[in-house]
């Protein structure tokens, strides 16, 4: 079950009850970009290894677009992230507010 709580920072954390623990994640806009670059990767290495094989250069292939089209989501990210903000009438992120 997921929960919404306020936190300290600008960003909302996101909590799950898992039996008698918590999953709880802060900075959900970061988070998701960090989720978002292991994923490319790890895209772009299985594409990689399946170029090894001439049977499997189609699937090596559609990895490789997949990770292209994946690599659209980070700016997308950046952009949710500012346009969140803005909209909570939080005024413009600082300059320092890193683009994760």
């Amino acid at each position: 079950m997921a929960g919404r709580h306020p936190s300290s920072d600008d960003d909302r954390t996101l909590t799950f009850s898992l039996g008698h623990d918590e999953l709880v994640i802060r900075r959900k806009y970061e988070v998701a970009s960090i989720v978002n670059d292991v994923m490319v990767a790890a895209w772009f290495v299985a594409g990689s290894v399946l170029f090894f094989s001439e049977s499997t250069t189609t699937a090596g292939t559609w990895l490789f677009l997949l990770g292209s089209v994946q690599l659209m989501i980070r700016p997308l990210l950046r952009l949710a992230r500012h346009v969140h903000l803005r909209r909570r009438g939080g005024g413009a992120p600082s300059e320092d507010a890193g683009d994760f």
